[in-house]
């Protein structure tokens, strides 16, 4: 006979996060889907001087002003040629609208909670602090990101204040 507990354990490994997926280098990365705004094709960027190097600039996103960081410069990784598949991923974060660079959006995903972990204490060339679960899938991990993590409370406003 199940018990309460067995319920919510069963329920708890059962529930399935939906996530997009996209990559930065060789990298496969997952986020929340509730946080994606949309998805957008590499447009022009236009610099802003004396901003933090991991800002790309500003674009005007229908109207409304909008912050682009490069998630490759944010993650300590070598600079790369936009191309064809390099992906912005605006995101809302704490009432601030984003966008995020990326190489390539590769599609959404459902995948079972029961198939991640806590990411392990040390992992090159990555902050952890931004890390909220490794999942294991067939012939590859993916790292799950936290976002809101990805930039401090501080950077989300001075970003802003950029893109106003």
């Amino acid at each position: 006979m199940d018990t309460s507990k067995d319920i919510v354990q069963q329920h708890v490994s059962d529930e399935l996060l939906q996530l997009v997926s996209f990559t930065i280098g060789t990298e496969e990365f997952g986020v929340d889907i509730l946080k994606v705004q949309e998805i957008n094709r590499m447009v022009d960027v236009t610099r802003v001087p004396n901003t933090p190097e991991y800002v790309d600039g500003i674009i005007n996103l229908r109207g409304k002003v909008i912050p682009i960081i490069d998630l490759r410069r944010r993650f300590r990784m070598e600079r790369k040629l936009k191309d064809k598949n390099t992906r912005i991923i605006v995101v809302e974060l704490n009432g601030r609208v984003l966008g995020f660079v990326v190489d390539a959006v590769s599609e959404v995903l459902r995948i079972p909670k029961s198939v991640t972990e806590a990411p392990p204490p040390i992992i090159a060339g990555i902050d952890a602090d931004y890390i909220t679960a490794i999942a294991k899938l067939e012939n590859h991990l993916l790292i799950l990101l936290d976002l809101e993590r990805i930039l401090t409370v501080a950077e989300c406003a001075e970003n802003q204040a950029i893109a106003a």
